[in-house]
């Protein structure tokens, strides 16, 4: 029995099932080759082919190759002046700017005109070669097949026009390396006139250049002349806007571009700052002298004090007193009358020194008021000022406005006068810019077309057609080739492959006249196991039983189901063989048609048969007189005689007299092989799907796509953790080879076939 872990699908549903890889896989890269060689060496055959024809018709034709050179040498007066009448974006940009106008169309008229080409019946005539453009361009004019020649004719200008296309596409202009040369080269049917056309562009492109700079400084002149005028009186206007401006609002400046008003902010600024240093100087001599006279601080040292006669004279007076007082106080006592005495005194010297002191502080209390006064005064003038000065500014921004606007006419003024001046020298001796360094000369060979690397382009372009249309197949080729591709995409093993058996349909189908219970015979794809035993086939089938065996070890009757995705895939001659082998190496065996919609293997051996399963299971009749008998191999075969569409067929696939019948045949076989319905139509395997011991799933090769194997596995869980291994059948050996990779079992296939015999 299956363990339940066996149930869950092995199948990853985000397997790639295309041809995807997740790297560069060589091996496949080469059978793919292998396979679609043929497809790539026809195309390039192909396409080779019609390189030859296209060499064989088309016209020869010849290059004339002339240099020029950009002298970049110039005057930079010159190079002023150019810069009017053009703008130059860098070397580069200049370079590729002259390229471009030897390819232009002012060029090609002017070399049409100057040849008379539109004369030339050799330039004018029509080109003879097959693939040429004008000549399919004329086959795709489909006007000019049912219109006469006077209406096809073209009148000159068009003419003229269509010569003019005929030299701009024929020109090539290339730039030599990083340097200032241009090749100048012109392709054309002749070689004298390929030799006169590139000396003509040559010649026509240095004209241009004379003439495009001599026009360039002509009109500059007149620019500047008429642009000088008008910046003159604007400069007039913009200056005088600005005297206008400054008398109507007082805008006087003192020099140096600084207005009265603001120089005089300035100062009495510089005053208010002198002022309120004053007064915190005066501020702070007077609380000096404040806080002394409060603190009766006599030793106190104070500028004025020291500088007062009278100051210094009490001090002393009341110093000596005090020295004295010490002196009779330390000899006679502090109660003497001496002492006394001169502690008066000393108090009449205090009282004296400190009115001295209030007199100084009064003094420094004016001086105070004074610093005080002036500082508001310089206040309130720094006040008006600043008003002054904030309206004179906000004037002012319009003024500078006006500045600015008449600086820059006139400093326009001042250099359009001297471009003018300078375009008036040079007006009248323009110089080119470039030169001839190499003449045209006539080509001695033609230059196109190139045979060998035509064909050789050719064949390259038919192979890469070729392998897109090989790699369009091959993303197109989603089947099962080979083993691995089975166990990639299934997660299955894969059994081994049956080869495409191609049955003999006149054969009849030969039943035993004295025995109407035998197998027939039927065609070769019945009996190719019994003819063939030690053929591929054949040994495709062993593994398949090994495998079998090996899954149902414990089982003594195997039931084992056949089945496929779509109907056609081979299951009931897998199913035949299969059974046929088993019993030719003697084991009991029973094939049984469980397919009542379609019973292939029935219309094959059992035709003749009169009843079968479904009257086995109806009603019950007993088995064994329902089968037949191979006489050869032993093999017993219960067919399905479908006398009218049975719509129920899963239904008695999953009843119990289906049952009963697989419980009775159990005791008599070894082998009970059922042909199961495919599952993508029908549901009938999985109705008998818990019956079975095993599932061998056939799969046709090259006609099965991996999608519907896959979804029609995942779709049936069970069934899919039943089966042992798959496989592939119709298979076409000559190109299954080209499908084998380097380390397979089918790459060492010439190896081990020896060990095969199909004879």
């Amino acid at each position: 029995m299956l363990s339940p872990d066996k149930l869950t699908p092995r199948i990853d549903p985000s397997r790639d099932t295309g041809n995807e890889a997740d790297f560069i896989d060589f091996d496949k890269l080469i059978a793919i080759a292998r396979r679609q060689w043929r497809m790539v060496a026809a195309c390039g055959f192909a396409f080779a082919i019609l390189g030859i024809v296209y060499v064989l018709t088309s016209v020869p034709v010849y290059t004339a190759d002339t240099s020029v050179l950009i002298d970049r040498s110039d005057s930079e007066v010159i190079n002023q002046l150019a810069a009017f009448g053009q703008m130059d974006d860098g070397e580069e940009g200049t370079v590729l700017s002259q390229v471009e106008l030897l390819k232009s169309d002012t060029i090609a008229y002017a070399v049409v005109d100057k040849l008379k080409l539109v004369d030339n019946p050799e330039f004018m005539g029509p080109k003879s070669s097959l693939f040429s453009v004008s000549t399919l361009k004329s086959f795709m004019n489909f006007r000019s097949w049912f219109a006469d020649d006077a209406a096809v004719a073209p009148d000159p200008e068009m003419r003229r026009r269509g010569a003019a296309e005929t030299v701009a596409g024929n020109i090539d202009v290339e730039r030599v390396g990083r340097s200032y040369v241009l090749d100048v080269s012109y392709t054309a049917q002749s070689p004298d006139l390929a030799r006169d056309i590139a000396a003509a562009i040559a010649d026509v492109y240095l004209v241009d250049k004379l003439n495009s700079k001599y026009e360039a400084t002509r009109r500059a002149g007149q620019w500047l002349q008429e642009r000088i005028e008008e910046l003159r009186q604007q400069a007039l206007d913009t200056d005088l806007a600005v005297q206008k401006f400054r008398s109507e609002h007082g805008l006087v400046e003192a020099g140096s571009g600084t207005l009265i008003s603001e120089q005089q902010l300035s100062e009495i600024n510089t005053q208010l700052i002198n002022a309120q240093a004053e007064t915190a100087k005066a501020e702070a001599r007077y609380a000096r002298v404040k806080s002394i006279i409060d603190a009766k601080q006599t030793d106190a040292i104070v500028t004025d004090v020291l500088d007062s006669s009278i100051s210094n004279d009490l001090r002393k007076k009341y110093l000596e007193a005090s020295k004295l007082e010490t002196e009779i106080e330390a000899r006679l006592g502090p109660d003497h009358v001496q002492a006394v005495r001169l502690r008066a005194e000393m108090e009449e010297y205090k009282r004296l020194m400190f009115d001295e002191l209030n007199r100084i502080a009064e003094s420094y209390q004016s001086e105070l008021q004074v610093a005080k006064s002036r500082e508001n005064s310089l206040r309130d003038s720094v006040t008006q000022a600043t008003g002054v000065a904030a309206s004179a500014g906000e004037t002012q921004v319009q003024l500078r406005e006006l500045e600015r606007t008449r600086d820059t006419y006139k400093n326009l003024y001042q250099s359009f006068l001297t471009r003018y001046q300078e375009a008036i020298q040079q007006q009248s001796f323009p110089i080119t810019a470039a030169r001839i360094i190499t003449m045209a000369e006539k080509p001695t060979k033609p230059s196109a077309p190139k045979r060998a690397l035509v064909v050789a382009f050719a064949m390259f372009v038919g192979c890469a057609f070729g392998s897109g249309i090989a790699a369009f197949r091959e993303f197109r080729d989603r089947f099962f080739r080979t083993g691995d591709d089975v166990r990639d995409v299934l997660d299955v093993e894969s059994l081994g492959v049956m080869p495409l058996i191609e049955n003999n349909v006149d054969d009849p189908t030969l039943v035993d006249p004295s025995n109407p219970r035998s197998i027939a015979r039927g065609g070769k794809t019945t009996t190719y196991v019994e003819e063939h035993p030690l053929s591929a086939f054949a040994e495709t089938l062993r593994s398949a039983k090994i495998a079998i065996d090996l899954s149902a070890a414990d089982q003594r009757c195997k039931v084992i189901g056949v089945v496929s995705s779509l109907p056609g895939e081979g299951k009931s001659t897998t199913s035949i063989n299969f059974a046929k082998l088993l019993a030719m190496q003697g084991a009991r065996c029973l094939l049984i048609d469980g397919d009542m919609r379609n019973p292939g293997a029935t219309r094959a051996i059992g035709r003749h048969a009169e009843a079968g399963l479904l009257e086995a299971i109806v009603d019950s009749r007993p088995l064994k007189d329902l089968i037949l008998l191979d006489p050869k191999t032993k093999l017993a075969f219960l067919p399905t005689v479908a006398r009218y569409r049975v719509p129920h067929s899963s239904e008695l696939l999953a009843s119990r007299g289906m049952d009963q019948l697989l419980q009775t045949a159990r005791q008599s076989f070894d082998y009970i092989i059922v042909d199961l319905p495919p599952l993508a139509p029908v549901v009938d395997a999985r109705a008998i799907n818990s019956k079975l011991d095993a599932v061998v799933f056939v799969i046709e090769w090259g006609k099965t796509s991996r999608k519907v194997v896959q979804s029609t596995l995942l779709s049936e869980p069970e069934l899919y953790a039943k089966c042992v291994g798959t496989i592939l059948t119709k298979v076409d050996p000559s190109q299954m080879k080209l499908y084998r990779t380097f380390g397979s079992s089918e790459y060492y296939y010439k190896r081990y076939s020896r060990y095969y015999t199909e004879s």
